[in-house]
């Protein structure tokens, strides 16, 4: 199976990815994690982008705040999918991440999930994946299943506890 990079602009970024590193071995998907920015680091991230095919990945996830610059820094150095987690830091909580990560010209796609929505981007790759790996998509299928039971049995308690 093909891996998944994960990359952040800093490492104040890691309580949001760690998300997305729980989603990935929650269904057994290999993966690589770096800090590197699209302003401080600019050759580090250019070079692991343009090889990261040759390395095995699948796909790169780019967490960063602020201007966020890194999953366009990142896809403009690479045909692989994108996807871009904004990262709520500063004074606008995440707009400004937003933006700059959805805000892509024609050509250079980075699809992009909600502030600090690390989860959702995993699981973006995971879907890419499972296109190609049956036991993935049977993960996630049992994910949805899970999912549904649960937000039904809160449902239920709910109901018990207001519903006349």
């Amino acid at each position: 199976m093909k891996k998944i990079a994960i990359m952040m602009g800093s490492d104040s970024d890691l309580p949001v990815v760690e998300k997305a590193i729980a989603v990935l071995k929650q269904f057994d998907v290999p993966y690589e994690v770096h800090v590197y920015s699209a302003h401080r680091t600019p050759e580090e991230a250019r070079d692991f982008s343009v090889n990261a095919r040759k390395n095995g990945f699948a796909a790169i996830i780019a967490a960063a705040g602020m201007a966020a610059h890194l999953a366009g820094a990142v896809a403009a150095n690479t045909t692989l999918p994108v996807i871009g987690i904004p990262v709520a830091s500063g004074g606008l909580g995440g707009m400004d991440a937003l933006l700059a990560t959805v805000q892509m010209p024609t050509g250079i796609p980075v699809a992009t999930v909600a502030v600090n929505g690390a989860a959702n981007a995993a699981l973006l790759c995971v879907e890419m994946l499972a296109i190609t790996e049956p036991v993935l998509a049977e993960k996630l299928d049992q994910k949805r299943v899970a999912d549904k039971a649960a937000v039904l049995e809160k449902d239920k308690r709910i109901a018990e506890q207001f519903n006349a």
